[in-house]
């Protein structure tokens, strides 16, 4: 399954990018937003305890898109139940 969420906001730095995900890092172009760059971190691991993925598309001042790729899986039936 693909879930993209995008925004117009301002955009990541093309140099930010690779380290988006890393807990405590935030863009160069952030200024004085509020935020502890923890929240793509997050999102990453939980994703990825999914057997997901999560990338990102981004230019300055256009905005930016997240994508999320997870793997599909048959929902097991419990036991005792039909």
């Amino acid at each position: 399954a693909a879930i993209e969420i995008q925004d117009r906001g301002i955009g990541i730095p093309l140099e930010d990018q690779p380290r988006m995900f890393e807990s405590f890092h935030r863009a160069s172009n952030v200024e004085n937003r509020s935020g502890t760059g923890l929240g793509l971190a997050i999102v990453k691991k939980a994703v990825e305890l999914h057997g997901g993925e999560i990338s990102l598309t981004s230019a300055v001042g256009s905005g930016t898109r997240f994508t999320v790729m997870i793997p599909l899986q048959p929902i097991e039936q419990p036991a005792g139940v039909s």
